[in-house]
C-alpha cells in the first residue's frame, strides 16, 4: 500500500506539474489518489467519480482548482483537493536531498479540513474536542485534540508508546508546545491544522522551524528523534520535519499521506 501511494503522488505531481489538461479526464494516478483519500476517511467519503467527492452527507466537493501553472506561494494560499497529493510524503528513514524542492502535506485545501472537521473561528470545532493527558508517566499535561477520523485515540496511543521510551529520546516530546489552536499559518495566512485539532507540537526547546530563521538561509536542522518520527507515523501523523519549509515540532493527522487507512484502522488501536 505505502510503495502504491509513493508511485500514485509521483504521477499526480508529475501530471500537475506539467500542466497537462484535462488533469481529471481518465488519468489513473489522480483517481488512485482520490482512491486513497476516500479509504483514509471512511466515515465521511462515499467515494468519487475522478473529479468530485461524495461526502455521505450528500455533499460533492471538486477535486481541482485552478489547472493552470501556479507559483509555491499561490498553491500553499489556494490548493486544490488533489493538489494534496503533489508532493509523495517519505515514510521513514529520511534523506533531506530528496525533498529539497517539495512540502508533502503542507498544501491543504481549506474547504476540505473545514468540511471534514469544521470552522474554528466559527466555534464548530470546540464540540468535537476531547482532552487527552500527554505522557502521563512522564509529564501528564493534557492537550485538547478533536475525536473526528479517531484523531484523540490514535494520540492516545502514540503518547502511550513515546512514555516508555529512553528519557533522552521522548525529552523532546515534552512539554508540549501546542495542540488545538484556533490560528492561522503565520506565512501563509491560511487555516492552521491546529484549528481542526489535528496537530500537536512538541517541545519547542528541542525543535527547529524555517521561519524563524527566515531573514538569512534557513539551514535545515533537526533535534526530534528518529524513534518518535516513526511512532507518529505509524499512527497516521505526518512530520513537518520532511519539508523545504521544515517545522520539526509539527506533527499532523494525515493518513491518506501515509498508507494509513480504513481498512488498517483495527491494526492502530
Amino acid at each position: 500500500m505505502i510503495g502504491l501511494l509513493k508511485g500514485i503522488c509521483v504521477a499526480v505531481g508529475l501530471t500537475l506539474l506539467v500542466g497537462a489538461a484535462p488533469v481529471f479526464s481518465q488519468d489513473g494516478g489522480v483517481r488512485a489518489a482520490l482512491d486513497a483519500l476516500v479509504a483514509a476517511y471512511p466515515a465521511a467519503l462515499a467515494g468519487h467519480d475522478g473529479k468530485v467527492l461524495r461526502w455521505r452527507d450528500g455533499t460533492v466537493m471538486p477535486v481541482s482548482g485552478d489547472t493552470g501553472a501556479r507559483t509555491p506561494p499561490e498553491l500553499l494560499r489556494r490548493a486544490s483537493v488533489i493538489d494534496q497529493f503533489r508532493f509523495p510524503y517519505p515514510r521513514g528513514s529520511f534523506d533531506r536531498s530528496s525533498a529539497i524542492d517539495g512540502d508533502p502535506g503542507r498544501l491543504r485545501n481549506t474547504a476540505f479540513f473545514t468540511k471534514m472537521y469544521g470552522n474554528c473561528r466559527r466555534g464548530e470545532v470546540l464540540g468535537k474536542l476531547v482532552s487527552v493527558t500527554w505522557l502521563p508517566k512522564t509529564w501528564g499535561g493534557s492537550i485538547r485534540v478533536t475525536s473526528v477520523n479517531g484523531v484523540s485515540e490514535r494520540l492516545r496511543a502514540i503518547s502511550s508508546e513515546i512514555d516508555v521510551l529512553p528519557e533522552k529520546i521522548k525529552r523532546a516530546a515534552y512539554p508540549i508546545a501546542d495542540a488545538y489552536n484556533c490560528r492561522n499559518v503565520a506565512d501563509t495566512g491560511q487555516p492552521s491544522p491546529h484549528g481542526y485539532g489535528i496537530a500537536i507540537d512538541l517541545n519547542i526547546s528541542a525543535s527547529d522551524y524555517w521561519y524563524w530563521r527566515r531573514a538569512g538561509a534557513a539551514v535545515y536542522r533537526n533535534r526530534i528523534p528518529e524513534e518518535i518520527v516513526a511512532i507518529f507515523e505509524k499512527h497516521g501523523f505526518i512530520w513537518g520535519g520532511k519539508w523545504h519549509h521544515f517545522d520539526t515540532m509539527h506533527f499532523e493527522y494525515r493518513p491518506e499521506l501515509l498508507g494509513i487507512d480504513g481498512w488498517a484502522s483495527d491494526a492502530l488501536r
